[in-house]
């Protein structure tokens, strides 16, 4: 049976969390009383640059931009790195400085239907100011912020863009230019810093953009506070009972991306300066309305609605279609897990992706197609055939695991959760140039490499010795049932590939996976592997079998396996997949409530104010967890709605709601955008 805490603790915390947040618009989280000390940020991104928020007026906390890396700090691998902080701001009324202790009724909104983040807050009695943010969606590098401020009595600003460089880069430059085309002015202020190792050229350049008519915009002044920060700044008198705009946009880049990240920053900054602040965020709402048009509707408990909303923003925003980059388990909210790639990206993430804009899990699998070179070279170091994908990949696709981590040469199921994404990219797409052009290779390279990793001791026992579990407590062990399945599927996908292009089918590949074990305890639940004795698990494993791998299909075994290992999860420092794997399988197997127990179990007592951004494990401080995120939409989508991904393509599945739930519709599904409603 389940202990009562376990029970319990979700909805102490549903109620605590409901009575914090009054807000449970489907589009927007609100915050009114910030406390600075419990203050986790939300990110706004495009899948390129991700702006972290800050409890302070005219401040961001950070910066980050997908595929700059460079060695620092941890485990002597590849890092993520804060880029330039390029939105930092001031902003004085009458000659004093907004900070946090002199504005009230301050107030923080995000707007997940356009991607923006408001904040609003009152000086004294002579002035309300309103400035919101963007991550531009139709362009990858550049950002915007829009300020408004009304004037109560006649006031002067002065207002100031800062540019301000982190303390790993080195040898700053920093360059302020004026230019006058036609109707404008254009001042840059810009700044180049080097990596840690001098690996690469990190670039960023801002212009203020105004409102005045005819072109009759303030005179802008540089002024350099030190050799790590330089600003723009400007002044202005305004009259009682009138309002102000202006706003800032800007542009980071690095060498990583571009050859010649100065030039570029500034020209994407003089591009978006000249396009105007309407058509700016037009065209960014307009890129994100076509998101939307895939989305999942709850009716019946808004505020699960507000939070499933909240994850598929977080999703859309820390990737794009294009990218020549994947998915961190922290996505673009930070520096957590060195923004390396794992498992969480073909496993939990990717299909929702998948289902919902398959152009950008696309480009997911180009990031894996662009480093099979490499995940071959590594299967060669370690005298195998075929290719073996590190545990953690960052730009190059060599092994990024710091060395102290057994689960860099050990983990070897990465191999087959990317072939699985692959395979599952050709079902929805049914894209066979895709599959002979890079499906196969990826497929026929990780198929190779389990054909040869196995150990063959005779009939039925192709074993798989010596791996770190997708249970990562599991280390060293042999025959783990996440790792033996995934590779069947590996083996059995390539063979069906090969036999879809009129390839000949490897038979040993077949012959392989029909003898490799699915080991089982004495009252026939699946043993997660050969040493497995009842102890506690850090995260899903044999019931994983059930889905993605649907190794075990029959209903009965997979409700044992549910019972067994549910009660093996401890209440605290394990992450959120498990109980959304759980909430899939009870959804699928028709107990609805039982489900809603586990859905909500998996990312309640994560939450972190102000903003319910979710953590990796209960009571933890390191968000924004897209890997659980993946995981807890997969429930919905996969579980309680029944989408199914098949050879064929996406089906519907029986599946049940929990009571409180009138409906679950995802729209916007697969190559043809088609309609999924499940009802009560």
């Amino acid at each position: 049976m389940l202990n009562c805490k376990r029970l319990l603790l979700p909805m102490l915390l549903f109620l605590f969390m409901n009575t914090s947040y009054a807000q449970t618009d489907p589009w927007k989280i609100s915050a009114a009383k910030i406390d600075t000390a419990k203050y986790y940020g939300i990110t706004v991104a495009n899948g390129m640059i991700g702006i972290v928020s800050s409890p302070e007026p005219f401040k961001v906390k950070n910066v980050i931009l997908a595929g700059a890396y460079d060695q620092y700090g941890r485990g002597r691998v590849s890092n993520f790195l804060n880029g330039f902080n390029l939105l930092n701001m001031y902003l004085e009324i009458d000659g004093q400085r907004m900070v946090v202790g002199n504005v009230k009724n301050f107030k923080q909104e995000l707007d997940m239907q356009h991607a923006a983040f408001k904040t609003t807050f009152d000086y004294a009695d002579k002035a309300t100011v309103t400035y919101t943010y963007y991550s531009l969606r139709q362009l990858p590098f550049t950002v915007f912020m829009d300020v408004s401020i009304i004037a109560k009595k006649a006031i002067a600003i002065n207002a100031a863009s800062i540019m301000e460089t982190p303390e790993a880069m080195t040898d700053v430059q920093n360059y302020y230019t004026e230019m006058k085309p036609p109707h404008a002015t254009i001042s840059l202020l810009t700044s180049t810093a080097k990596s840690p190792t001098g690996k690469l050229l990190f670039a960023a350049s801002t212009d203020f953009v105004f409102a005045e008519p005819n072109g009759k915009q303030p005179s802008v002044t540089h002024e350099k506070a030190s050799n790590n920060m330089h600003l723009m700044k400007f002044s202005k008198e305004i009259k009682a009972g009138e309002a102000y705009t202006y706003a800032v946009t800007g542009s980071t880049i690095t060498s990583a991306h571009n050859s010649d990240p100065l030039n570029e920053a500034e020209r994407m900054t003089i591009f978006a300066r000249l396009e105007g602040r309407e058509r700016l965020i037009r065209l960014h709402e307009k890129a994100w309305a076509e998101l939307w048009k895939s989305d999942i509707t709850i009716d019946g408990d808004p505020q699960s609605q507000q939070d499933i909303h909240s994850m598929l923003y977080h999703l859309y925003s820390f990737a794009r279609a294009g990218s020549p980059f994947s998915l961190s388990p922290m996505g673009l909210s930070g520096l957590g897990y060195n923004g390396h790639v794992f498992w969480d990206t073909e496993v939990w993430m990717f299909p929702v992706l998948l289902v919902l804009h398959p152009e950008i899990a696309s480009s997911l699998l180009d990031y894996r197609f662009d480093r099979l070179p490499m995940a071959k070279k590594n299967a060669f170091s370690h005298c195998y055939k075929g290719a073996m994908y590190p545990w953690e990949s960052a730009d190059t696709g060599n092994e990024e695991t710091p060395v102290w981590a057994l689960s860099g040469p050990f983990e070897h199921h990465i191999t087959a959760c990317v072939a699985l994404a692959a395979w599952n990219y050709y079902s929805v797409t049914q894209d066979k140039e895709w599959l002979k052009e890079k499906g196969w290779p990826i497929l026929s390279a990780t198929a190779d490499f389990w054909a040869d990793r196995v150990e063959r001791n005779g009939p039925g026992h192709n074993d798989i010795k010596n791996v770190v579990a997708a249970d990562e407590w599991a280390e060293n062990v042999d025959n783990n049932a996440f790792t033996n399945a995934a590779a069947k599927v590996n083996l059995e996908n390539a063979a069906a590939a090969a036999k879809l292009l009129g390839l000949k089918v490897n038979a040993d590949w077949l012959l392989v996976a029909q003898n490799i074990p699915i080991l089982k305890m004495a009252d026939g639940v699946t043993r997660e592997h050969a040493t497995y004795h009842g102890e506690g698990i850090k995260q899903g494993d044999v019931n994983l079998l059930a889905y993605p791998l649907k190794v075990i299909n029959d209903p009965a075994q997979i409700k044992k396996d549910l019972k067994y290992y549910e009660t093996r999860v401890p209440d605290e420092g394990t992450p959120a997949m498990t109980q959304s794997i759980f909430t899939l399988l009870y959804a699928r197997l028709g107990d609805g409530e039982m489900a809603y127990h586990w859905f909500k179990d998996a990312y309640e007592p994560h939450l972190l104010p102000p903003f319910r951004v979710i953590a990796e494990n209960k009571g933890g401080t390191n968000p924004y967890f897209a890997t659980g995120a993946g995981g807890i939409l997969q429930s919905v989508m996969m579980g309680f709605c029944g989408l199914d991904i098949t050879d064929n393509g996406i089906v519907q599945v029986n599946s049940v709601l929990p009571k409180k739930w009138r409906s679950v519709t995802i729209t916007g599904v697969g190559p043809d955008k088609k309609v999924f409603i499940r009802k009560q």
